[in-house]
């Protein structure tokens, strides 16, 4: 996932770092967060606080969205997926296939496909997607797999997702919506070929 469009969603977090389902999880609670000017603050914690109010609306959680994209292309796979509230509440779903990738925006209330779908080829990619994409091949975890370890263990409902190399590591990461938080969730998945050599 593009590293600047993920972070948006990453004001304040908890980390939990998981191999398979093993996971620590530790909180960070939106009133503890950095404590820069008081008005930049104020501000940073409104937006938090109206996005996980339009969050709790919808009706379509993150993995509808991730099955229904995924399904526009027979043996397509999620590259990353993020909610948006500019417009129409929408989940903003990449899936990569055949040497290409679509974006589509799936209405987060009907499950609809609302905007027309942007397709290229993974040559048009820059270099941090490029090699994002290029990784997701070598796992076997799908994105919706770590969606679902991720929601069981941060207690609550994603609302971002997608696979980042950070440091030479490569991980999911998902952002959690729970209770008045949000979470990073961080997952490495098991590579192909590599069994049993995940640190627990």
């Amino acid at each position: 996932m593009h590293k600047k469009r993920l972070l948006a969603f990453m004001v304040w977090f908890a980390t939990l770092v998981a191999t398979g389902a093993i996971a620590d999880v530790t909180h960070t609670p939106l009133d503890a967060a950095n404590s820069g000017v008081a008005a930049q603050g104020d501000a940073e914690e409104a937006v938090i606080r109206r996005l996980l109010e339009q969050f709790r609306t919808i009706k379509i959680p993150l993995s509808q969205a991730v099955a229904i994209a995924e399904h526009l292309h027979n043996g397509s796979r999620t590259a990353d997926v993020s909610f948006e509230m500019s417009g129409p509440l929408a989940y903003r779903v990449r899936t990569v296939g055949h040497e290409r990738i679509w974006e589509n925006v799936i209405d987060a209330n009907t499950g609809s496909v609302t905007e027309t779908e942007i397709s290229s080829s993974l040559r048009e990619l820059d270099r941090e997607d490029l090699g994002n994409i290029i990784a997701l091949k070598s796992v076997e975890q799908e994105l919706s797999d770590a969606v679902r370890i991720a929601e069981r263990a941060a207690a609550g409902s994603a609302l971002a997702g997608g696979l980042m190399k950070q440091d030479g590591k490569l991980n999911f990461v998902v952002v959690i919506a729970s209770g008045d938080r949000l979470k990073e969730v961080m997952l490495e998945p098991p590579r192909v070929g590599r069994q049993g050599t995940n640190r627990h």
